[in-house]
């Protein structure tokens, strides 16, 4: 059964067919709640009890956009400092990153700029980044306001920040239902500046990759043997 809304509609987890997939990281420090806020947005669900994740999770998130299927592919890594050298590569041809701190953990809020260099060390140039700022129902446990935050997103030009609950779900889809909508604005506006650059250059069709991040990589090896095939 799917869910209705004004302008999307979240389709099944197990929904196969799509026309747009793009691979989204969530990240920050261990203890936030990444796992469980990814968990409560695609799912619905939550755990009481907190067990530390190990290495990654996969989730997968279904939402139509107009006449458009999206899959996200999500990889809800790990945040602890032994590990981290081991998530580097999941940066590779994401398309979002999900840069999650807790409202009752100061250290998590500082910690952020150090997270933000590693994606800019590791991720692609294109990517996107959204701030959330997780367990807003421990209100009064608060260590980061909320202007704090407001402050920091501005500073760093991030695309999104909002706060987030996955305890009582507060804003737990909104997550992945924002992401969804900017991957799909900003793989439009590819497709059109592509179309674009095409016209002007009159070089015929080109198809282009879904994935407006998705890299070309030419495989060097194969045009070696390519150019000895040649007269």
């Amino acid at each position: 059964m799917t869910e209705q809304k004004e302008d999307y509609e979240i389709l099944p987890e197990e929904f196969q067919n799509f026309d747009l997939s793009f691979k989204i990281i969530v990240i920050g420090d261990s203890g936030v709640g990444k796992s469980c806020l990814t968990l409560k947005g695609t799912k619905n669900y939550f755990e009481n009890y907190y067990s530390p994740t190990v290495g990654f999770e996969f989730f997968t998130f279904n939402i139509k956009i107009k006449d458009q299927v999206i899959r996200l592919q999500i990889w809800d890594t790990c945040g602890q400092e032994v590990y981290r050298s081991l998530i580097s590569s999941f940066y590779r041809n994401s398309s979002l990153a999900i840069l999650v701190y807790s409202i009752d953990n100061e250290n998590s809020f500082q910690n952020l700029e150090a997270w933000l260099n590693e994606i800019k060390a590791n991720g692609n140039p294109d990517i996107k980044v959204f701030l959330i700022g997780n367990k807003n129902d421990l209100e009064e446990k608060r260590k980061v306001t909320l202007e704090d935050a407001k402050s920091f997103n501005k500073e760093y030009g991030l695309n999104m920040f909002f706060e987030t609950s996955a305890k009582t779900g507060f804003n737990a889809q909104k997550v992945f239902v924002e992401a969804a909508n900017l991957l799909y604005e900003e793989n439009l506006k590819y497709k059109e500046r592509a179309g674009r650059e095409n016209k002007n250059t009159n070089l015929g069709t080109i198809d282009f990759s879904p994935d407006f991040s998705t890299q070309l990589i030419i495989d060097d090896d194969n045009m070696k043997k390519k150019k000895k095939k040649c007269c």
